[in-house]
């Protein structure tokens, strides 16, 4: 494959963009569709046919686009280029592959919606930022494509810009986000202060050749979690994520779940040989990964929203992945990427297939026995489930386990605890996703009294605004419960199939494979000096490997076991249970107070100081007083010009005679000046 192909695999997505963000109103919805798969779908086949280039035997480790320079200032320059290599070959694959199958499903579910072509254009400005980012091989180029899906997240989070609360979550994303972003460019900074440049290929090597470890390189590390907690909503910064699931479901699934919370899970592996020179940076990677797992799957348990169920799920797994890249176990952290990327879809889009199956309906405690009613959702959405919750042979076994073992193996002196945290996380992953599977496949059949005489059609208020015609034929005639169109099924039978076989490319040696993503990894993450996936072979044997998967495959069917029990078998049991501590379960309940916590802390006192200091300050103040005087001068100027400005020829011609007065006059007196001197 030409190097210059690569231009087009961002390019495409950012046409369709601008076709349907700028004709695409006045275009019927069939041509909208069309533009906005074409071209995702072109390029998916063109990183299909980068990765059979970059996997012949000749093919060079990196490829590079043809570099340009961009900013060029004395002493610093940065190219505008872009390359790839096989971490950035597994990033296009779920961009642009999960990505298409969301953009295919997207035109069944959004079909009936105000803003069709608006949305798809949203969509696939996303697209063309998020390859920019994992394209890049500048920190400023990876800056202006991590930007980009900060922008395109706020538009389709507020996509229904009608209801306040859509409008208010895409601007809680938006600022929270800019927060991170503040981080990131303090790096960039410091970088610039001590390299001279942005380029990967120049800060990487100078890190590497170098003996510096810690110090400034910290700093520059830490700065860099700040940008990847806001990216990948990791605590203090993870508030955002929950809430974004006012955008359509969609959007859930394609950035909030595949793709772009990911993103500062990549820059940290892209980084690895920065955080290699800082076990502290690392440290502290580690222990946010772990803590932000643990209290996300702890809200989980209670919520009743089953898109909330997976925004937290999401959240506790992307503090996975941030646990195995601070044990600096960056091939198991891009693993556990890859299969979160097939099941979270999964389970998203699948989610969405209940919800318009229930017209809208979100809330599980409305649900109940739809396996019967709608069973291709329902067998798709099992697999998901099975695969979330770390049971063999689905796919997210192996890589959760990856990380639980390189956790316990690591050197780091918290590596038992830290472990211990995320199999106790396991267990709590697999207990609220077979509750959500209960709760709305099993059990009686709790949604009728939705569709009484008076409800009869009417959406549920968490309904996004588009019910159609089509659906309340269906809720007249089977109380409002439908299977999705098979432009919806297909990729849930897609994405679940490989959330079954997704994790059999990283089968360890200890289970009779070969590990095979690891060793792909290899030349990415070959110079990593603590190396995860090095330490397996030397510090711990197979039979540890063997035991530590079977006690997380225990810990995982015991999370099964208590949400049968709990909500199947006697499902009475868990309301019980939160009669006994009211006060405890409020709490969890409502999320540990944390997003009250925030508005009364920073916030409120921040809208307090704008809006009474500086807005008497400076509105009233400066910026007034400036603002009147200034309209004062132009209107007394103005009065002065209207006066001159009579009309009356022989006024015109007195002033022009008094003008050139005055010009000789100063003519005169420059003359004299002149000869005095």
């Amino acid at each position: 494959m030409p190097a210059s192909t690569l231009w087009w695999i961002p390019l495409l997505p950012f046409t369709g963009f601008l076709l349907n963000g700028t004709v695409g109103r006045r275009l019927p919805r069939n041509a909208v569709t069309g533009i906005a798969l074409l071209f995702t779908a072109i390029p998916a086949v063109l990183v299909a046919w980068l990765w059979s280039t970059m996997l012949s035997a000749d093919a060079p480790l990196v490829l590079t686009a043809v570099s340009r320079p961009w900013i060029g200032i004395t002493g610093f320059q940065v190219n505008f280029a872009f390359a790839v290599d096989h971490l950035t070959l597994i990033l296009l694959g779920v961009i642009t592959g999960v990505g298409f199958l969301i953009h295919l499903y997207s035109a069944g579910y959004m079909a009936h919606e105000d803003g069709y072509w608006r949305f798809f254009a949203y969509l696939n400005l996303f697209m063309f930022s998020m390859l920019v980012l994992v394209l890049s091989s500048s920190f400023l180029l990876l800056f202006v494509g991590w930007e980009g899906v900060g922008l395109a997240s706020y538009l389709l989070i507020g996509f229904y810009f009608k209801k306040d609360a859509a409008a208010n979550s895409g601007k809680k994303a938006f600022v929270v986000n800019r927060i991170g972003d503040f981080g990131f460019l303090l790096a960039m900074f410091l970088l610039i202060a001590h390299f001279g440049s942005l380029d990967f290929a120049t800060v990487f090597p100078a890190i590497a050749r170098s003996s510096q470890h810690g110090g400034f390189l910290t700093a520059i590390a830490l700065l860099l979690v700040v940008g990847a907690a806001g990216k990948s909503a990791q605590i203090p910064l993870y508030v955002w994520l929950p809430d974004a699931m006012e955008g359509p479901t969609p959007v859930s699934a394609l950035i909030h779940a595949a793709t772009m919370v990911t993103a500062g899970i990549y820059m940290v592996a892209r980084a690895h040989v920065l955080f290699d020179r800082s076990p502290f940076a690392l440290a502290v990677v580690a222990i946010i990964g772990a803590a932000t797992a643990l209290f996300a799957a702890s809200i989980g348990l209670v919520q009743h929203d089953i898109k909330r169920v997976l925004a937290y799920s999401t959240v506790s797994q992307l503090g996975y992945m941030f646990l195995a890249c601070g044990v600096a176990a960056y091939s198991a952290a891009v693993f556990h990427l890859l299969t979160h990327a097939f099941f979270k879809a999964l389970l998203f889009l699948a989610a969405g297939s209940v919800i318009h199956a229930l017209s809208g309906e979100q809330d599980m405690r409305l649900m109940g026995g739809l396996r019967t009613r709608i069973p291709i959702t329902f067998w798709t959405m099992t697999a998901g489930v099975v695969a979330i919750a770390g049971i063999p042979p689905f796919a997210g076994f192996f890589s959760k386990d990856e990380i639980l073992y390189q956790t316990f193996s690591s050197p780091n002196p918290l590596g038992k605890l830290l472990w211990l945290v995320g199999l106790v996380t396991a267990g709590m992953t697999s207990f609220y996703m077979f509750r959500l599977w209960f709760k709305t496949f099993f059990g009686p059949e709790r949604f009728e009294a939705r569709f009484d005489e008076h409800t009869l059609g009417q959406p549920h208020a968490d309904a996004h605004p588009g019910a159609d015609e089509h659906d309340e034929a269906q809720v007249a005639s089977h109380h409002g419960v439908h299977e999705s169109p098979w432009g919806m099924l297909g990729p849930l039978v897609l994405l679940g199939l490989l959330s079954v076989i997704g994790g059999w490319v990283g089968i360890p040696a200890a289970l009779g494979g070969h590990n095979e993503i690891e060793h792909f990894l290899d030349p990415v993450f070959a110079s990593t000096a603590v190396a995860g996936s090095a330490l397996n072979a030397d510090n711990a044997s197979h039979a540890t490997e063997l035991g530590l998967a079977a006690i997380s495959t225990l810990v995982a069917l015991a999370g099964f076991g208590t949400a049968y029990l709990f909500y199947y078998r006697k499902p009475g049991t868990a309301a019980a249970l939160a009669r006994r501590a009211p006060a405890f379960y409020r709490v969890i309940e409502n999320k540990f107070y944390i997003d009250e916590l925030y508005s009364f802390a920073i916030v409120t006192p921040l809208l307090a100081f704008s809006r009474l200091f500086l807005g008497l300050f400076f509105d009233k103040g400066l910026v007034g007083g400036f603002g009147a005087g200034a309209g004062a001068g132009t209107r007394g100027l103005s009065d002065l010009t209207r006066r001159i400005q009579s009309g009356n020829i022989r006024s015109y011609a007195g002033w022009l005679a008094l003008g050139a007065a005055a010009v000789i006059a100063v003519m005169l007196f420059g003359r004299s000046l002149l000869l005095l001197h």
